[in-house]
This record gives structure tokens, C-alpha cells and sequence, in this order.
């Protein structure tokens, strides 16, 4: 805003300092006019410069993604777990009497009915390779149960033949009788997921392990 006081005429003299005032305001006027023009000019050749420098612009595609909703985890089965270790335990008697159901030629051995003798025969070669293997040494008699139960179950989910059970000897048993050899014996035989069993060869634990074949 211009604060100038206006001029006053009182004389010849003043009109033309008036009108001189007026020439330098208008002057003033279309420099500023001018000014901004070719700042306005400058800017829209930059503008230009600028877009040939980059080409055409497409706006980004926008990737396509679902959303998804992971589902909660499933409740922990503790009464089915609880309910399964309690049908294990009475599935594998201590009590069963199995001598009718072994071989015992030179070497202890055992077979499902409708299971012929040369694939005992086979199994005591070396015919399947051993997958797996558990060593019951220093287990209790109840401890060995569940963990040769949870073996077996393991192996036959995971579609293993054959595996070794390792039980010991006994010597170092009071009496140096093998506590759980007889023990495993029973539980193999009440496992339906075992076809056969035979007495290891030396090199594989010999009296003290059994090599098993599941199904």
C-alpha cells in the first residue's frame, strides 16, 4: 500500500511534479508486471525442460494383495493326549505271555500270523537297513513302556521299516538279569504296528537289542 501523502497543486509547478509522480508510478507498475511475466515464463520453461528430461509418467500399478486372516491355533487335545498315554499303558501288558508266539532257533525271533519265516530271515541279514534306533539303558520299567510305545507310534506315522530297540543285557542289573529284555519283547508283540522282531547280530548289540520291522 503506498503511503505517500498525496501531492498537493497549488501552483503550475506542482501539477507537472504531479504528473511527473504519476509517470514514475505507472512506470514502476509495468516494470513489476513485466518482471513476473518472465519469472512466470522462466518457470514454465523449467517445467518443460523437466518433463522432456523424463518422458511420459504413468501412475504405478497397484499390487494386488489379499488379505489374509491367519486362523487361531487349534486347542491343545490335553484329555486326548492324557486318554491316549492311559490306552498305551494298558495296551502293553507286563503280564502277556508270549512264549508260544516266538521263534527260538539260534536266535531269538518273533512274526506276525500270515508272516513268512524268510522275512525274519531277511531282517536278521541286514536285508532292510536300521532307520532308527532307541536305547532303553537306564530306564524304569514304566519310563521304557511309554518311551518304546511313543517310538514305535513315532517311526510308523513317519514310514519307517525298520529300527533297532536297544534294551540292554542286564548286566549291570542286580543279579546281572536283563530287567527289560523279556519286558520289551511283551510290548512288541502287543504293538500292531510291528510285523516282526529278531535278536540283533553282534555287530548290532547282539542279546542286547532286538531289530524290528514295521509295517
Amino acid at each position: 500500500m503506498n503511503s505517500k501523502k498525496p501531492l498537493k497543486v497549488a501552483s503550475l509547478a506542482d501539477l507537472k511534479l504531479v504528473k511527473k509522480e504519476l509517470e514514475a508510478q505507472a512506470q514502476e507498475k509495468e516494470r513489476l508486471i513485466k518482471e513476473q511475466a518472465l519469472q512466470a515464463k522462466r518457470s514454465q520453461i523449467q517445467s518443460n525442460l523437466f518433463q522432456a528430461a523424463i518422458g511420459a509418467v504413468k501412475p504405478l500399478a497397484q499390487p494386488q494383495r489379499a488379505t489374509l486372516n491367519p486362523p487361531p491355533p487349534l486347542p491343545l487335545p490335553r484329555q486326548s493326549e492324557l486318554d491316549e498315554a492311559a490306552a498305551l499303558q494298558q495296551s502293553m501288558s507286563d503280564e502277556m505271555d508270549i512264549a508260544t508266539l516266538l521263534d527260538t532257533d539260534e536266535m531269538l525271533s518273533f512274526r506276525r500270523p500270515g508272516i513268512g519265516s524268510d522275512v525274519t530271515q531277511k531282517l536278521r541279514r541286514g536285508q532292510w537297513a536300521i532307520q532308527q534306533q532307541i536305547d532303553l539303558h537306564g530306564f524304569r520299567s514304566d519310563e521304557a513302556r511309554e518311551a518304546l510305545g511313543n517310538f514305535v507310534r513315532e517311526m510308523h506315522k513317519r514310514g519307517l521299516r525298520c529300527v533297532r530297540v536297544i534294551h540292554g543285557k542286564g548286566l549291570g542289573s542286580p543279579g546281572k538279569t536283563p530287567v527289560l529284555k523279556d519286558k520289551v519283547q511283551r510290548w512288541l508283540v502287543q504293538k500292531d504296528e510291528v510285523l516282526a522282531f529278531v535278536q540283533a547280530q553282534p555287530h548290532h548289540g547282539g542279546a542286547g537289542a532286538l531289530l524290528v520291522l514295521l509295517k
